[in-house]
């Protein structure tokens, strides 16, 4: 592998590694994984984060398996949807998301949201993820969209700490208050829509890639703007997703290893913060809303 300077990882808490950064596939048609997959894994990328709600876990195996990279060279992430929560159902959802990703053991095995509306079962499905762990099934476990208050109930309950809470942050929406309760439990943070997608897919008047302080960043580094807020997250300490499909674009996001932003740069780009959420209320997410079931491997 390259040194760690060129390609940083993350310690999680129980001391499995992951890359810094890796590609995300929300929303990426199935078709149009497997080709997005093999692309970025080509350009060099080794973290792929897919879920079961995406609907194309078996398209990112089949790009893992084309790309002829081995598989003990990939950390592959995936997360439990709310509608397989509960002990027994969400053992059974590891089954599944295995057989379609064709592997026989996760890197790192997530609750995709906290389901306050039913939380008994979030808690189940929580214990579901540590007998795996324990079984050597997953390397690590976490959770993903878990604000404060979700957290302190889950850590009341749990054996083991989660290693990670995947969690919208971007120049526009920081969670520092989140990041610090995450610092406090050796908790790592990962971002989703970490340049800030949600917030232009969601047809703002101002968004990120038009932003003038991060253009003005982008010019003195020679950088385009998505690549100067990559790297602010690799500088922060934080693992990242970015998503895209096109091989040229998900090449550019790989291209952040060259450069540094300075002190001052760093600090321009946290003055951003709006605390405006690009996503949805992770307490909006309920099974009556967003119950749809997964299908079998």
């Amino acid at each position: 592998m390259p040194s760690t300077i060129r390609y940083p990882r993350i310690t999680l808490n129980n001391g499995v590694e992951l890359p810094a950064l890796g590609l995300g596939v929300f929303q990426s048609p199935p078709a149009e994984t497997v080709t997005a997959v093999e692309a970025a894994l080509t350009a060099g990328y080794r973290l792929i984060d897919t879920a079961a709600a995406y609907f194309n876990e078996r398209e990112v195996g089949k790009g893992l398996r084309r790309s002829g990279i081995p598989r003990d060279e990939v950390f592959i992430e995936t997360k439990v949807w709310i509608s397989d929560y509960g002990y027994d159902a969400t053992l059974h959802a590891f089954d599944k998301s295995a057989r379609k990703l064709g592997v026989d053991q996760l890197d790192l095995l997530l609750l995709h949201q906290p389901l306050s509306s039913a939380f008994d079962r979030t808690l189940a499905a929580y214990r579901a993820l540590e007998t795996l762990l324990a079984d050597g099934k997953v390397r690590a476990i976490g959770v993903s969209n878990f604000m404060p208050q979700h957290l302190d109930r889950l850590l009341a309950a749990a054996s083991v700490v989660p290693a990670m809470n995947q969690v919208e942050v971007h120049p526009y929406f920081q969670q520092t208050a989140l990041q610090r309760v995450h610092a406090a439990h050796g908790i790592a943070t990962q971002a989703w829509s970490p340049i800030g997608g949600v917030v232009a897919y969601g047809g703002r008047e101002k968004t990120t890639f038009d932003d003038p302080t991060l253009l003005e960043i982008a010019r003195q580094c020679g950088k385009s703007a998505a690549q100067v807020m990559l790297r602010w997250h690799l500088q922060k300490g934080r693992s990242a997703i970015p998503k895209s499909v096109k091989p040229e674009r998900i090449a550019a996001n790989f291209d952040v290893f060259d450069f540094e932003l300075t002190g001052e740069q760093v600090a321009a780009i946290d003055a951003l913060d709006t605390g405006v959420r690009g996503g949805p209320d992770p307490d909006s997410i309920t099974l009556d809303n967003y119950g749809v079931p997964i299908p079998e491997a």
